[in-house]
C-alpha cells in the first residue's frame, strides 16, 4: 500500500502545460454582430511566445519539477529512499558480523559498509558533475561530509547525554528531597577511561582537514593542490594504521564487539538461540562463542557480566551460562542454573529427547543456513548500495534546485537534509543503548560514536580529497572547514580529557547544531567565504 501510494504521488508531478482561451460568460446573452471577433481566427492556436518552464528528468525515468514545493517532495521522498538503502546496508553488515565475528571484519569492515551510502553520493555527486556546476558538487559534497560529523557530534552525542543520564551519587537516595536536579553537576552520565582514549582518534582525524584550511592561506593553486595532495596521503595513512591497530591491539574492536551483542545479539539472536520449546540450544551458543574468541584460546575478554568467577576472563562455559541467562529472561524463566551447563540439557528435562532431535537438525541444516545468511547479506548490501547511486544524482541536482529557489547556498541544505537521512537510524539505535542508565553502557555507546566520526572522516575524505585531485577541481571550502575544526576541537577535547558530563551538556550540544549552520550562513553570505 505504501509504494502504491509513493508511485502514485510521483506520476501526479508529471504535468503537462497547455493553452486555452478564456470564456466570458458576463456577454453569453447578448448577441454578438461579428465586430468583436474582428481580426480573430476561429482555429485555437497555442501562443510561441508563452514562456514555460520545463524541466528535464534524470535518466529519463526519475521524476522532476520546477516548483518550490515539488522540489521539497522530491526531497523528502529521496531522504526517505536513502534512509531504506542504509537500513539494508545495516542489516547486511549485521549479517555478516553474526557469520564473520570479530577479526578484520569487525574492526574495519563493518565501519566501511556502513558508510556505503555516503560514499556513494560523494563519489556520483563529483563524479558526474559538469565542469560549470563542479564547484557547486563539492560544496555538496563538503555538505554531506560535515553535516554528518556535525550531526554525530551534537545531535547524537547530546542525546546519549540526555537519555543516558543518571544520578551520579555513589548511592543514589530515594528521599525526593535529595535527588539532585536534572540541571545540577549531580546528575548526568560518567564513561570509563577507555571511552576518553576512544575519544582521542577523532583529534587525528582533524589533521587533514587543517592542512586544507592552511593550504588556502597561501592563495596559491599549487599550494591549493598540494595541500588536497597531501591531506589525502595523510588520510589514507590514518585509514590503514587504524585498521591495522585493530588487529594486534583490538581492545576497540572487543568494545565494538560487546556493544554489538548488548544491542544486537540480545535483542535479535536470542530467538535464533532458543530450540522450538524456548531451551538454549548450546551448541549454537559454542558456535557464537568460538566465532568471538578470536586467539582459539578458549578465553575471550570481553562481557564483564558474563565473568562468573571474576577473574576477568570468560570461558567457555560461563559464556553459554550468561547466554542461556540471557535467554530465561526473554522467556520468563526463573529458575537457579547450576554452574555446569551440561546439567541444564540432561535427559530429565521434559521434552529433552524432542528437543535433541531439534538439535541435531539445526546442526544438520547449519551449512545450508550460513550459504542462504551470505547471500542476503550480499543481497542486501548490493541493494542498499544500488539505492544509494541511483539516488545521488537527482538528489543533488533536486538541492542545487530547492537551494536556489528558496535562495540559499545549496551547501546549507545538504548540511542537514543527507545527514538526518544518513543519521536517523544511528541517532535512534543511540537512544535505545543507553535507556539502561549505566556507566557501561554510556560508555560503549560513545564509543560507537566517535569510532563512526572518525571512519566518517577518514573514509569520506578519502574519496573526497581523491576526485577533487584527480579532476584538478577549484574549491573554496575553507568556511565549511573551520566550523568543522572549531567543533571538533571543542567535543573532542572535552571528551579526551573528561568522563563526567552534566545533563546540561546536552543543551550545549543541541545548541552547537544551529549555531555552525548559522555561523556558516554568516560566513558564506556576509563575508563571501566559499
Amino acid at each position: 500500500m505504501n509504494t502504491a501510494a509513493l508511485i502514485v504521488l510521483l506520476l501526479l508531478l508529471a504535468i503537462h502545460f497547455a493553452s486555452s482561451r478564456s470564456i466570458r460568460d458576463e456577454y453569453a446573452n447578448l448577441i454578438s454582430n461579428g465586430l468583436d471577433q474582428n481580426g480573430q481566427t476561429q482555429i485555437l492556436k497555442l501562443n510561441s511566445m508563452a514562456t514555460t518552464m520545463t524541466c528535464e528528468p534524470i535518466y529519463g525515468f526519475m521524476p522532476c519539477t520546477t516548483k518550490v514545493w515539488g522540489n521539497l517532495f522530491l526531497l523528502v521522498v529521496y531522504e526517505y529512499l536513502l534512509s531504506v538503502a542504509d537500513k539494508y546496508i545495516s542489516s547486511g553488515s549485521n549479517l555478516f558480523f553474526q557469520m564473520f565475528g570479530t577479526g578484520i571484519f569487525g574492526g574495519s569492515l563493518f565501519y566501511v559498509l556502513a558508510k556505503f551510502p555516503q560514499i556513494a553520493l560523494v563519489l556520483v555527486t563529483l563524479l558526474s558533475a559538469h565542469e560549470d556546476v563542479v564547484g557547486s558538487a563539492v560544496s555538496m559534497s563538503m555538505g554531506f561530509l560535515a553535516g554528518s560529523t556535525m550531526m554525530s557530534l551534537t545531535i547524537i552525542w547530546g542525546s546519549v547525554i540526555a537519555f543516558g543520564s543518571y544520578d551520579l551519587q555513589p548511592t543514589p537516595s530515594t528521599n525526593l528531597e535529595n535527588k539532585k536536579p536534572f540541571l545540577s553537576n549531580g546528575y548526568g552520565i560518567k564513561t570509563d577511561t577507555v571511552t576518553k582514549y576512544t575519544a582521542r582518534i577523532i583529534i587525528l582525524s582533524m589533521i587533514p582537514y587543517l592542512i586544507l584550511e592552511l593550504s588556502k592561506v597561501f592563495n596559491s593553486s599549487s599550494a591549493t593542490r598540494a595541500g588536497v595532495l597531501i591531506s589525502l596521503i595523510i588520510t589514507v595513512i590514518l585509514l590503514v594504521t587504524y585498521c591495522t591497530f585493530q588487529v594486534f591491539q583490538p581492545w576497540i574492536q572487543d568494545r565494538t564487539l560487546e556493544y554489538l551483542i548488548l544491542s544486537y545479539v540480545k535483542k535479535n539472536l536470542l530467538q535464533s538461540l532458543c530450540s522450538p520449546y524456548g531451551r538454549p540450544m548450546e551448541f549454537k551458543i559454542r558456535q557464537l562463542f568460538h566465532k568471538i574468541d578470536l586467539n582459539t584460546n578458549g578465553q575471550i575478554s570481553v562481557m564483564a557480566e558474563f565473568d562468573f568467577s571474576g577473574d576477568h576472563e570468560i570461558s567457555e562455559e560461563e559464556f553459554i551460562r550468561g547466554i542461556s541467562e540471557w535467554l530465561d529472561e526473554a522467556n520468563g524463566v526463573q529458575n537457579n542454573r547450576n554452574h555446569n551447563q551440561t546439567e541444564v540439557f540432561n535427559s530429565n528435562l521434559p521434552g529433552t529427547s524432542e528437543v535433541q532431535q531439534t538439535w541435531e537438525d539445526e546442526q544438520q541444516d547449519s551449512k545450508n543456513s550460513d550459504k542462504l545468511n551470505y547471500t542476503k547479506a550480499t543481497y542486501f548490501i548490493l541493494l542498499g548500495t544500488a539505492i544509494a547511486v541511483l539516488l545521488a544524482k537527482p538528489l543533488t541536482k533536486t538541492l542545487q534546485e530547492f537551494a536556489t529557489a528558496i535562495k540559499v547556498p545549496s551547501f546549507l541544505v545538504s548540511y542537514f537534509l543527507v545527514p538526518f537521512a544518513l543519521n536517523f537510524r544511528q541517532g535512534y539505535k543511540s537512544i535505545i543503548s543507553v535507556r539502561e542508565k549505566t556507566e557501561k553502557s554510556v560508555s560503549l555507546t560513545l564509543s560507537q560514536i566517535y569510532c563512526g566520526v572518525f571512519m566518517n572522516n577518514v573514509l569520506g575524505l578519502t574519496s573526497f580529497l581523491a576526485i577533487v585531485y584527480i579532476r584538478d577541481v577549484e574549491w573554496d571550502i575553507t568556511a565549511e572547514i573551520l566550523v568543522v575544526l572549531i567543533i571538533f576541537s571543542g567535543i573532542g577535547l572535552s571528551s579526551s580529557f573528561s568522563s563526567i558530563f552534566p545533563f546540561w551538556t546536552c543543551l550545549v550540544a543541541y545548541a552547537l547544531y544551529p549555531i555552525s549552520l548559522g555561523f556558516l550562513y554568516v560566513l558564506t553570505i556576509s563575508f563571501g567565504w566559499g
